[in-house]
């Protein structure tokens, strides 16, 4: 007969009780990994099959989640985290954009490799396959000597351009090597797409908040932006889209529709496919940035807009700048119907993009090495974003809201209205910290109370002192 001092229930429930209570007290906190099944059953002297069972009840419970190949990590729970930042409501007139200046002195802080770079939108070098990359750099080099000096093609590396083509069964494409132009980064792309669809004057809508390196480029266009609400998980306002080009003379749209940037957000299938569908029947160019796209944390990769483009009026931009290689500077675009006009402005611009560095991502990518860097990256990513947004909870003002990015790097924080970001940034920056403040994200300088955090940093001792120290800076604001 069982004694009343004894546990009560299976032995897998018992196991299962000891670890919440360690998930409840945060010895083990949101976003950290469980003992490993095989790790635990050593240390708690009991069956492998007994830890599963107890790690699989508690995944019921919504206490942890599991990872493929990776094991069980604690969930952030509903009641644990912070309220989400509502729909955007920006002014609904159309205004030209004056960022440079603030842009220039936001950026000059984020190249300090001596601040925490909570501003930059890269990942921790320790994540990137740099290693990898250089090995593959330097046998190309060697064994492609002469041709890996030379101008390549205005329209970019064929090797590379079949590998962006075949990659795009991925996101619901269905390229040959001739519809892709490779750039300078993402923001050649951009920059080139824009010009070959606007002229000086033009308006372009966009999400509101919105890239700033996107405003960067309609304000060194002579170009206006007109903003149109946002929601933080699901994106542009349809709605609001739709009403807008109706009352203004849209020359060109602008979105990014996977883990967007700043928000995090992402657009469901059924409204990608109308968005392309209501912009392509009234013949507006929909210039689409999808550098994120290959960051989604669970399920599979999301499709572009470009996947529901049927008359060629997607021109979808990206790089391997979030991925491989910031420094690189490699980026694509598949302009559609657009492809001559792009194709002149590259060569009146850069001529082409750098040879060898070509080269080496497409060995990279022919190699099968991307794919199994970002399935590395992908759960790196997925547990920093947990990390944040934990210590947004824990160590901002109470008010704060947080958004809940399903993917990519980069996390929006409103605080409560008293708190000024521009104050706040100018704050951070005298203690070593960069952060971007939230009207960098608008031409009309909205956003006062919000910024965005760089999450593509590992979690150490030093990122969560950060976190604490901005949290210490907005509470004396208010």
């Amino acid at each position: 007969m069982r004694s009343s001092a004894e546990p009560k229930g299976h032995l897998y429930e018992q196991v299962a009780e000891r670890m919440s209570r360690l998930i409840d007290k945060g010895t083990i906190k949101a976003g950290e990994k469980v003992p490993s099944v095989r790790t635990l059953s050593i240390q708690l002297g009991v069956s492998i099959s007994t830890v599963l069972q107890s790690y699989l009840l508690l995944e019921d419970r919504g206490m942890i989640e599991a990872r493929p190949q990776s094991g069980f990590y604690v969930r952030l729970r509903a009641r644990e985290l912070p309220p989400e930042p509502m729909m955007s409501a920006p002014s609904r007139a159309a205004s030209t954009v004056d960022i440079a200046d603030l842009s220039l002195e936001v950026h000059d802080a984020i190249m300090d490799p001596t601040i925490v770079p909570f501003g930059a939108a890269t990942p921790s070098d320790e994540l990137l396959p740099t290693r990898k990359l250089y090995r593959i750099l330097g046998s190309v080099a060697r064994r492609h000597e002469v041709l890996s000096n030379r101008y390549d093609s205005p329209q970019g590396n064929l090797e590379l351009r079949r590998q962006i083509a075949k990659r795009s069964i991925d996101w619901g494409g269905s390229l040959v090597p001739e519809d892709v132009v490779t750039t300078v980064g993402c923001s050649e792309a951009l920059n080139l797409c824009l010009r070959a669809v606007t002229k000086p004057g033009d308006t372009v809508a966009v999400e509101s908040p919105v890239y700033f390196g996107f405003l960067q480029i309609l304000e060194a266009l002579g170009l206006r932006a007109l903003e149109v609400p946002t929601h933080p998980r699901e994106g542009i306002c349809l709605d609001d889209l739709a009403s807008a080009i109706r009352k203004h003379r849209v020359s060109a749209v602008f979105l990014s529709a996977n883990f967007q940037n700043p928000l995090g957000a992402c657009m469901p299938e059924k409204n990608k496919k109308e968005t392309v569908e209501m912009l392509s029947e009234k013949g507006i160019p929909l210039l689409e940035d999808d550098v994120y796209g290959d960051l989604y944390f669970e399920g599979a990769r999301p499709k572009a807009l470009k996947a529901y483009d049927r008359t060629g009026t997607v021109l979808l931009c990206s790089s391997f700048s979030k991925t491989i290689s910031p420094g690189f500077r490699v980026g694509w675009t598949v302009p559609g119907k657009y492809l001559t006009q792009v194709r002149r402005l590259k060569l009146a611009s850069s001529i082409s993009t750098a040879t060898l560095l070509q080269m080496a991502i497409a060995e990279m990518l022919g190699s099968g090495g991307y794919d199994h860097y970002l399935r590395r990256i992908r759960k790196a990513y997925a547990l920093q974003m947990q990390m944040m947004i934990q210590a947004v909870r824990r160590y901002f003002p109470e008010g704060t809201r947080v958004t809940r990015p399903k993917g990519g790097t980069v996390l929006w924080v409103e605080f409560p209205q008293k708190i000024e970001a521009i104050e706040l940034y100018r704050a951070a920056l005298a203690k070593r910290i960069s952060i971007i403040p939230g009207p960098l994200f608008s031409p009309k300088r909205q956003y006062r109370n919000c910024i965005r955090l760089n999450c593509g940093q590992s979690w150490t001792e030093r990122i969560e002192e950060a976190m604490i120290t901005l949290g210490q800076l907005a509470l004396r604001m208010l």
